[in-house]
């Protein structure tokens, strides 16, 4: 499996023509990969961005994600066909599983149909633990390609990761830029000032340079185009020890530790 580096998130993105408009100036910047999700409401805008950016739609790695109340084994297929409608195309490269809540063992089954029919490329799953990842790999027959996750400097999550490498997994890191809370730290400035760049640059390098694949999101062309120019330079050893004494296991969106 080839993803890209970086990818456009779209989560919190409401407005329709907003939201056509940053993926179209996302994919114009540079970026290939554009996720989204059922739950965000959204598609339909991604779909229309993706089309409006003249970007071939076999250069773009798009993710979409089945929402929990789809998990039914008969909710599955017809709500990922509403998907595909909505995004404007007969495939999805990646789809994901947006929460580990009760009925995903027969939720991806489902995905797995789909995977082997041909519509979806991969399959994965979001905000899976160590504790979710060991019970599907337990059953699947398909092992999954990506585990999308909250992972930021204030919460870097190295046991993850380093489960997910050891299993091939691909971590896809979201929130990464903290929802724009505590760019300020001294330590951020002080990284970011040693490489002529900003401290949400810095906070997006340090997940490339951990293993992981940023989803930025936002909706200011600008900063879009600035969340992009990450890279052309890597956080030497001092930087990554550095930031990682950043790291408070602090969450800013729910925590699937207390899911079944």
């Amino acid at each position: 499996m080839k993803i890209p580096q970086i990818g456009f998130g779209t989560w919190r993105i409401k407005d329709h023509n907003e939201g056509v408009e940053s993926v179209k100036v996302a994919l114009e910047t540079g970026y290939r990969l554009i996720d989204t999700a059922q739950i965000y409401g959204n598609e339909a805008a991604v779909g229309e961005g993706i089309k409006a950016s003249g970007v071939p739609r076999e250069d773009i790695y798009l993710t979409t994600k089945i929402w929990t109340g789809n998990f039914s084994p008969e909710l599955v297929a017809p709500s990922f066909a509403e998907s595909l409608e909505k995004l404007r195309t007969d495939y999805v490269d990646l789809l994901l599983l947006h929460w580990p809540r009760p009925g995903r063992h027969e939720a991806w089954i489902e995905l797995e149909k789909l995977h082997q029919a041909g519509t979806v490329k991969h399959i994965g799953v979001s905000n899976y633990t160590i504790r979710h990842l060991d019970e599907l790999l337990a059953s699947c027959k398909v092992k999954p390609a990506v585990n999308q996750v909250e992972l930021h400097v204030y919460l870097q999550q190295p046991e993850l990761i380093q489960y997910c490498k050891n299993h091939d997994i691909a971590v896809e890191a979201y929130s990464p830029l903290v929802h724009g809370a505590r760019m300020d730290h001294p330590v951020l400035k002080d990284v970011a000032a040693k490489h002529d760049k900003t401290p949400a640059q810095i906070m997006l390098r340090w997940c490339i340079d951990a293993g992981t694949i940023p989803l930025p999101k936002s909706v200011t062309p600008d900063r879009i185009r600035s969340n992009f120019d990450v890279l052309d330079f890597q956080l030497d050893d001092e930087d990554m020890v550095k930031i990682k004494q950043l790291n408070t296991h602090e969450r800013i969106n729910d925590d699937p530790n207390t899911m079944a």
